[in-house]
C-alpha cells in the first residue's frame, strides 16, 4: 500500500520523477479504494504539492464515493496560481478546464489530468 504521505515524500525527494509517484498513488487509490492510504497527514511544507495532492484526493474521493478525510479539507490553496503542466500555451485552457476541487486551491490542470488508460 502506498500512502499519501509516502507519495509526497517521494515526490519531493525526486522532483524529476514526481509524476511517476503521483500517478502510482492515483492508480492504487482507484484500484484499492483503501482509505487507509489517506489517514496519515503529511507535513505542510510545499504549498504547490500540498494543494495538488489535496485537490487530487478530494476529486478521487468524490469519484470513488468515499469520505474525504477532514485533515485534507484543511490544506490551504497555493499562494500563487500553480499551473501543473508548466507549459505556457496550456495556461488559458487549464483555467477553463480545471475541476472545481483544483480551482478552489489555485491549482490549474487540464480536464484529462487524472484520466488514466
Amino acid at each position: 500500500m502506498i500512502t499519501l504521505r509516502e507519495t509526497k515524500q517521494k515526490m519531493l525527494a525526486d522532483s524529476r520523477w514526481w509524476k511517476l509517484y503521483f500517478y502510482d498513488f492515483v492508480d492504487e487509490l482507484r484500484r484499492s479504494r483503501n482509505v487507509e492510504m489517506l489517514i496519515e497527514p503529511f507535513e505542510l511544507n510545499n504549498d504547490k504539492i500540498d494543494a495538488l495532492l489535496a485537490s487530487t484526493v478530494e476529486k478521487l474521493c468524490d469519484e470513488l464515493s468515499i469520505e474525504t478525510p477532514e485533515w485534507i479539507k484543511q490544506i490551504p490553496a497555493c499562494k500563487e496560481p500553480y499551473f501543473v503542466s508548466g507549459i505556457e500555451n496550456l495556461k488559458a485552457i487549464s483555467i477553463v478546464q480545471s475541476p472545481l476541487k483544483f480551482k478552489a486551491r489555485n491549482v490549474f490542470v487540464t480536464e484529462n489530468f487524472l484520466i488514466r488508460v
